[in-house]
């Protein structure tokens, strides 16, 4: 068992003896969340090098079950997901189950709650459910999520009422040319100057922009193009539906280095919910996703109608159909995906919790701030000046205790905008004095602050960190480290 899951004292605790993921304060929070008569959903997966065919020709990369994206998970809020997964990647895995409060030691962070999974073996995670929402699951581990392993994993409410007549999942994604850990490596040799290796066109190259993220919108530039839902735009997916029905998007940014720029043109979004949590709605011609966010939104199905994805500062773009009978049109339509590129999207600023989901208004008990820094000489990014270190993850680590409420101060300080992700919780955006949205995922803009609370109710040792791989992989993570009282 790796050391960071032990808990008790260390040079690295000033405040107290760390609740690690193998306390036994961790397995009775989760024994509180887990009702005796709860479901129990039973999945295997398989980890597995795999062709695919996305629309352009076959390739060979690694899949859940075989396919890209992976396969649908679908419980009901409370039940009980236990997933079995057979590695047989040649290489260590893990999975991370994106958005989900469930106990620590099953969130998939390997060194910190897990030991990797190594090639040949298996391992079984299990864990209660506590919140509905359009969540998704991957491997925290290396470059591994670029190579195409994930699927979304989606958490009905029973109680909700459905004010749509159908729901359907659309996943953007970014398709690098040539080898994810190969250009990580190269980033980290040449930093944001080298000019000898795929992808890595800092320097005298203009990289790409975007004036919503206020700068830089990406590291890499060697992408083949967009995917949705696995597929390019010149052959997508196709959604068989019924002129006029209402259509739930539950949409999920899962990109490696792009934000997506995501509308139906002809039509406006009606953004229901971010990150799995309800918002007051609000309608708009696009929203602005960060890798790692999602939302839910209605539209109304009016012939044939295109959910496009444009990739932010790429002009490459990605797009699910959904086609009624008889209806018709081309399936490449550029400028219908121009239309979205040059649309105003819905911002983090614009969404306003709803009020079943809001945190009790309450004073932080304790503050955080994160400063965003980097790139250094070597492609380092970092939390509060220090690059995670795998070995040593607890170095730097921000402590508190169960029951409080925690503020946390993201302060980039880069050019470039990061989609900072915190594990097990979900925080509630300090929005000038509004109620903001109820998420997991938010992108920090440059040079500007993001302020979010949490209630620390889910104890051990989390990690938050830029959801771009290739800056979280060169140290832009931190652990949260709850503490015994």
């Amino acid at each position: 068992m790796v050391t960071g899951l032990l808990p008790g004292c260390s040079k690295d605790t000033p405040s107290g003896p760390r609740i690690g993921s193998n306390s036994q304060i961790v397995a009775d929070y989760e024994s509180k969340r887990r009702a005796a008569n709860a479901a129990v959903a039973e999945v295997k997966l398989r980890a597995a090098a795999t062709d695919v065919d996305l629309g352009g020709g076959v390739i060979n990369t690694w899949t859940y079950n075989g396919g890209l994206p992976g396969p649908l998970i679908r419980v009901k809020k409370g039940d009980v997901i236990r997933a079995t997964i057979q590695n047989d990647l040649p290489a260590d895995t893990a999975i991370h189950w994106h958005g989900i409060g469930l106990r620590n030691d099953m969130d998939g962070v390997p060194g910190l709650t897990q030991d990797p999974i190594k090639p040949g073996s298996s391992f079984t995670y299990e864990f209660a459910v506590p919140d509905s929402g359009t969540h998704w699951f991957h491997p925290h581990l290396g470059t591994q999520l670029e190579r195409g392993l994930y699927a979304p994993l989606i958490v009905d409410d029973p109680t909700e009422k459905a004010d749509y007549d159908i729901d359907t999942i659309v996943i953007f994604d970014d398709w690098l040319k040539g080898d994810p850990d190969a250009t990580l490596a190269g980033l980290k040799k040449n930093g944001m100057g080298g000019m000898d290796m795929p992808g890595m066109d800092h320097g005298s190259m203009v990289m790409p922009q975007s004036d919503v993220l206020d700068g830089d919108a990406a590291d890499v530039t060697s992408y083949q193009g967009m995917l949705a839902n696995g597929r390019f735009p010149t052959a997508p997916v196709v959604v068989t539906c019924r002129e006029g029905q209402r259509v739930r998007l539950r949409i999920i940014n899962a990109a490696a280095d792009t934000a997506f720029r995501v509308g139906v043109p002809g039509q406006k979004l009606n953004v229901t919910h971010t990150d799995g949590f309800a918002v007051q709605p609000v309608e708009g011609d696009a929203v602005l996703l960060g890798q790692g966010e999602r939302i839910d939104a209605v539209v109304t199905v009016r012939g044939l109608t295109r959910v496009i994805g444009v990739g932010e500062g790429r002009s490459l773009y990605a797009q699910v159909i959904l086609l009624p009978e008889g209806a018709q049109g081309p399936q490449e339509d550029l400028a219908m995906a121009q239309a979205v590129e040059k649309s105003t999207p819905l911002r983090l600023s614009d969404f306003v919790a709803a009020e079943s989901v809001r945190l009790a208004s309450k004073s932080p008990d304790v503050t955080h701030d994160l400063v965003l820094g980097g790139p250094g000489s070597n492609y380092e990014w970092t939390i509060n000046g220090i690059a995670f270190d795998h070995a040593k993850p607890l170095e730097g680590a921000l402590d508190f205790k169960p029951g409080q409420r925690v503020r946390l101060n993201y302060k980039n300080d880069t050019t470039m905008f990061h989609p900072m992700h915190l594990h097990g919780h979900t925080f509630q955006v300090v929005n000038n004095g509004k109620p903001g949205a109820r998420k997991d995922t938010a992108i920090v803009l440059p040079k500007q602050t993001l302020t979010v609370d949490f209630d620390a109710n889910n104890p051990g040792q989390w990690v938050t960190h830029c959801h771009n791989v290739y800056h979280g992989e060169s140290g832009m993570m931190s652990v949260l480290s709850y503490v015994e009282s």
